[in-house]
């Protein structure tokens, strides 16, 4: 059911973000997810933190859900994406392995997997590319996934803020 129709009919700025997010998705493993810190974990981090960037940046170009302007909710994602990068790039020059991974994959949860299951709401581009037009019956796959990926990052940080409490030092 795949159809790039869409992707390929869309304004450059929409064709430029989904190109530098389908990157970073395939970059993810080896980036983030290797045991052995090599020169592999190196280059692709550098491409990875590319694209992010790319990603982020290009989606200001992007208007859909505008609550702000021409700016949604899913615009907060990107700021955070262009900070963290930045952040995990002084952590790691810094030294500080431990945060600069925490960073990474605290963007790629936020930037790829929030960010990136909302492109599948019915009524958006990604929906349609991956899913086709959106049948108004309640069983398009699309508004599940969306739903899904709402509830993961909602029990998400529900979890790591009671972790995080947990771990705090008592005063």
């Amino acid at each position: 059911m795949l159809d790039p129709a869409p992707l390929f009919q869309a304004d450059l700025a929409v064709q430029i973000h989904a190109l530098s997010a389908i990157e970073a998705i395939v970059l993810t493993p080896f980036a983030l997810f290797r045991r052995r810190r090599d020169r592999i974990h190196k280059i692709a981090g550098y491409a990875w933190s590319t694209n992010m960037l790319i990603a982020a940046f290009s989606s200001f170009f992007i208007s859909g859900f505008g609550l702000i302007g021409p700016f949604g909710p899913i615009h907060a994602l990107s700021l955070l994406v262009l900070f963290n990068v930045v952040w995990a790039i002084r952590a790691i020059r810094r030294r500080d392995i431990r945060a600069h991974e925490g960073i990474m994959k605290q963007t790629a949860f936020w930037g790829l997997g929030v960010a990136g299951g909302l492109t599948f709401v019915p009524g958006r581009l990604m929906h349609d590319v991956v899913f086709g037009p959106a049948p108004n019956d309640g069983t398009n796959p699309g508004l599940w996934l969306s739903f899904s990926v709402v509830g993961i990052a909602a029990a998400y940080t529900l979890l790591k803020a009671a972790r995080d409490r947990r771990a705090a030092p008592a005063r």
